[in-house]
């Protein structure tokens, strides 16, 4: 059997080039990007692993993990609905942690 690197994947992340991250940071956040920020953080937590572990071998996601996570996605939803989401959105003081 012969195993191959492939380039890329699920972890790699692409770099947004310092002027588009600039333009970026001066516009208002909409509710788009909140929904970026709860996947990050989801993928950090590596909620797709438990989820999809769950879903094959029908063992249970850790309560904690699966508390965290409705957290989480309770707060995305929160912070997209406001009418002006806060410019520090990304912080830890809204997010569970």
């Amino acid at each position: 059997m012969n195993l191959r690197v492939i380039e890329g994947g699920r972890e790699t992340t692409r770099e947004v080039p310092s002027t588009q991250m600039a333009a970026l940071e001066l516009r208002a956040p909409q509710a788009r990007d909140v929904r970026l920020e709860a996947d990050r953080r989801l993928k950090r937590l590596n909620y797709d692993h438990w989820r999809n572990r769950q879903m094959v071998a029908g063992i249970a996601i850790p309560r904690e993990i699966r508390y965290l996570a409705m957290q989480i996605e309770f707060v995305a939803e929160r912070l997209g609905a406001l009418d002006g989401i806060p410019l520090d959105y990304r912080s830890d003081v809204y997010w569970p942690g």
